[in-house]
């Protein structure tokens, strides 16, 4: 099977060329698309340069940092016209990704993709339609904020309660599925309640559905995280939205 990994980017200057570096290093049938979400701070100038580089045949392009080359072959470069936020980002990823199993990947250095095998074991084994990596089964975790781990608690023991299903981390990035899945569901959030909304949606569809421990290197607000208390609550309005009104 054709792996389609989508990464909605959005000023991750310092960390996109790792990522897409980490991503190339993994051996598998992928193809990588790229879907810069109107990043103002240099990311999309970055992306640019190397879909030119693509587009004038070099397969290979050096890191800024000169540390090593980045393989060309396979990636996808796609700019949305403005930041519409990451669910909007991932609708374009989906609607243009070819792969015959879909897998979403964040464009900072949290997710590491050698947990790829993993998360498409269940998938390519026959066992599952839906994986999500989760960071709460047992994988090596670098540790802050708790709040943020409570936080994350609470929403997906209220998740588990509405859709029925008993995920430990439904908010996790690592989400990877069969391309039927996706094809059978309109997704309506534009930014991060794109994870509520695919749980509760995938809950509904009864699809097959696994859970796997993954590795975590969690961010500081200084190191870019993004996620803020105001997205805690637009999450606790997602689940109920996406279960109880949709």
């Amino acid at each position: 099977m054709t792996v389609s990994i989508i990464i909605p980017v959005y000023n991750e200057r310092p960390y996109i060329e790792e990522v897409l570096l980490r991503v190339q290093a993994v051996r598998l049938e992928k193809e990588v698309l790229v879907v810069d979400d109107g990043s103002t701070d240099g990311t999309r100038e970055l992306l640019r340069d190397l879909e030119k580089t693509q587009a004038a045949g070099q397969t290979e392009a050096p890191l800024r940092n000169g540390r090593a080359l980045l393989s060309l072959e396979n990636i996808r470069f796609i700019f949305q016209d403005s930041n519409c936020g990451k669910g909007a980002a991932l609708r374009r990823g989906f609607e243009m990704a070819n792969g015959e199993v879909l897998l979403v990947q964040d464009a900072d250095l949290e997710y590491d993709p050698r947990d790829y095998q993993k998360l498409l074991e269940p998938i390519f084994d026959g066992r599952a339609d839906v994986v999500y990596g989760s960071r709460f089964l047992g994988g090596p975790q670098r540790v802050h904020y708790f709040w943020h781990y409570a936080g994350n608690k609470f929403l997906t023991l209220l998740s588990d309660m509405l859709t029925n299903l008993k995920l430990t981390d439904m908010e996790t990035c690592y989400k990877v599925f069969r391309r039927e899945v996706v094809q059978s569901i309109h997704f309506r959030s534009d930014r991060f309640g794109f994870e509520p909304e695919f749980t509760a949606k995938v809950a509904r569809g009864n699809w097959r559905v696994y859970e796997v421990p993954i590795s975590y290197s969690g961010r500081t607000y200084a190191e870019g995280k993004k996620i803020t208390w105001r997205d805690g609550f637009t999450t606790l309005w997602c689940i109920l939205r996406f279960n109880l009104f949709d």
